[in-house]
């Protein structure tokens, strides 16, 4: 096989997957912002393809035209708009770097065709979260089609990362895990569960921050007024961090120092920690809008090392795993 294009097809798929971190990072600035709604409609924003700058730029009535579309208390606001076209802009790039992802795939077809078809998966994942983003604006932002929406992103990280590793299982297939405990990725697939339990727990807690700040209550009063789902949101995290740290510790005891695993662990416990003093810091510190999508970050990349970790387990199998 061409090592050129394997290798161009593995820098594509990480630039790709990088990409979609992104959007995430985006997706989260949107909410944080309240800009959500900053373009009314889908595919265009305010009917044109390019956003207005300014509400002159808009008919006299929009309020009215918006309002007939379902859409109340329509207020053209640049920043809201340019946050959210930009989110939309980025999200444009991944459907082209998922298309090329995809199209230098092919290369695969006649020694692993299940990359070929991964790959290919993957780019309709992309075009169906396009549309379940068209989806989310005609709802008007309703909480389930915005937790549908973040965990279909990560499905589609998880397929990418799975993507890219199988394309390298000769060199994962190197790794030396036998001293891993036998329980090692049964407690890491729990991990996994409850890292995508606490990401859309997080999306309901963030729902709950978005209705008290409609209700324009003080910033430093938001916390009075937290429901329940976020003091089981904010005590869950402790179970995430001991289950995590075990898995850390257990790689730190059982493989090389300069094993690939070795850095993934840190990377793991480290993610999890700095997602934790986000998590404190917006409960402290009356919720920060700039930490909320820093720790949704956080908590998707947490999801795809876990998600690494169980594919390099899955590839170094013959080495006794």
């Amino acid at each position: 096989m061409n090592t050129q294009a394997t290798l161009s097809f593995r820098r594509i798929g990480m630039l790709t997957i990088i990409a979609v971190y992104i959007v995430i990072l985006m997706g989260g600035i949107v909410r944080a912002s309240g800009a959500g709604m900053g373009c009314p409609d889908w595919p265009t924003c305010f009917g044109k393809w390019i956003p207005p700058t300014d509400e002159s730029q808009l008919p006299a009535n929009y309020h009215e035209i918006y309002a007939q579309r379902g859409y109340e208390n329509t207020q053209f606001n640049p920043i809201k708009t340019w946050t959210e076209y930009t989110n939309r802009l980025v999200g444009a790039t991944i459907g082209f770097l998922i298309f090329l992802t995809a199209w230098s795939s092919r290369i695969y077809l006649k020694t692993d065709k299940s990359i070929f078809y991964l790959s290919s998966s993957s780019f309709l994942l992309v075009c169906f979260q396009g549309w379940l983003g068209a989806s989310v604006v005609a709802s008007n932002l309703k909480p389930i089609m915005i937790t549908a929406h973040m965990l279909l992103a990560l499905i589609i990280v998880a397929l990418l990362i799975y993507t890219i590793a199988r394309s390298q299982r000769d060199f994962l297939s190197q790794l030396n895990t036998r001293l891993l405990p036998n329980k090692f990725k049964a407690i890491l697939i729990v991990a996994m569960i409850m890292t995508l339990l606490q990401i859309a727990m997080g999306t309901q807690v963030r729902e709950a921050v978005d209705f008290i700040a409609r209700e324009h209550i003080e910033r430093q009063y938001w916390r009075d007024d937290f429901p329940i789902i976020f003091y089981i949101h904010r005590s869950f995290s402790s179970i995430i961090l001991f289950t995590n740290a075990w898995l850390s510790w257990k790689i730190f005891q059982s493989v090389d120092k300069q094993s690939l695993l070795r850095y993934v662990g840190l990377a793991l416990i480290t993610l999890i920690i700095t997602a934790i003093l986000a998590g404190v810091s917006l409960d402290r510190l009356d919720v920060p809008a700039i930490v909320q999508p820093i720790h949704l970050l956080i908590a998707s990349l947490i999801f795809g090392v876990q998600f690494f970790l169980y594919s390099c387990l899955n590839y170094s199998a013959k080495n006794g795993y």
